[in-house]
């Protein structure tokens, strides 16, 4: 594992941002770190990146306790909130200057504009850089010295749906030289194509963590509707009899289906069931279970 959080909990006087939280990140993995604003997940990845100090609990990074930060910190790279850079000064120069602060030769410096897609624009002023251009120069920055772990903070916050895309993309291609990354957000949206490894938090708790496709319970299902609400309890019954988990609100039936269960053809037997017993359905569909619902429902199950 590239890392191992154990329990970690951090209190500011009364109020209690991150509350027992553990949880570990599979090495090579592209990680998640998703919940609502106020979450915690700042404040996480500020504790593992040294800056903040844990009320208690602890953590392993890349094999070292968070309190020998200077054994882990030299292998890791980072982008916090907004990557602060001189306006005045060309993209390639600005890194120069981080690289030069913090002890790396700079001679990857070409090779990160490239991978960011900003090769041809490393001469321009950082100030005339679209957000988008900043958010790939900041994550350039983060990979100078070729660090094993990556952890960006809301890389895609402000950006437009294409300036989104590009950052997943980058992602995706920081991943695939074998490094393990840890990125935040608030929306799984942004974030669900690119993962392989979730971890929510939700009023500074864990709710989840495993894979995309363990992250809740929800599964796909039918919806009917009669065109008679008297026919109600009678298409409650037809739905009952496939043996599979039914609910019944707002008008509605709705079968909880199962990996085993075909939808088509379940739904054409519905149909034909209903026909038989002079039932005129109003509504019959499909209803796909995606991951953004399943991350909503768990967060305000949460909440409760």
């Amino acid at each position: 594992m590239a890392v191992s959080v154990d329990g970690i909990t951090k209190r500011y006087r009364k109020r209690t941002a991150v509350d027992t939280v553990s949880f570990t990140v599979p090495t090579g993995s592209v990680t998640g770190l998703i919940g609502p604003n106020g979450a915690g997940k700042t404040t996480v990845m500020a504790i593992l990146l040294g800056l903040v100090k844990p009320s208690s609990g602890d953590a392993i990074i890349l094999g070292a306790p968070i309190r020998q930060r200077g054994h882990y910190l030299p292998k890791v790279g980072a982008l916090i909130e907004s990557p602060a850079f001189h306006p005045a000064v060309s993209g390639r120069d600005n890194l120069r200057s981080l690289a030069a602060l913090s002890g790396h030769t700079g001679d990857d410096i070409d090779g990160l504009l490239d991978l960011v897609g900003l090769g041809d624009r490393g001469g321009d002023r950082f100030g005339s850089y679209s957000l988008g251009m900043k958010q790939r120069l900041g994550i350039a920055a983060a990979l100078l010295g070729d660090p094993e772990l990556v952890i960006l903070d809301e890389p895609t916050n402000g950006l437009d749906p294409q300036g989104m895309q590009e950052v997943r993309d980058l992602i995706g291609r920081i991943s695939e030289q074998g490094r393990t990354v840890i990125v935040s957000s608030h929306l799984l949206a942004e974030l669900e194509q690119v993962c392989d490894w979730l971890v929510v938090l939700d009023h500074g708790g864990l709710v989840h963590v495993g894979t995309p496709e363990s992250l809740g319970a929800t599964a796909d299902s039918l919806v009917l509707a009669s065109e008679s609400e008297s026919d109600l309890d009678d298409l409650e019954v037809i739905a009952r009899a496939t043996g599979l988990e039914t609910d019944r609100s707002g008008g509605h039936v709705t079968i909880t289906l199962t990996d085993a269960v075909e939808a088509r053809r379940l739904a054409a037997d519905l149909n034909r069931r209903a026909h038989t017993a002079g039932i005129v359905l109003a509504e019959l569909h499909h209803r796909r279970a995606d991951l953004e619902a399943r991350y909503l429902g768990l967060i305000n199950s949460s909440a409760l």
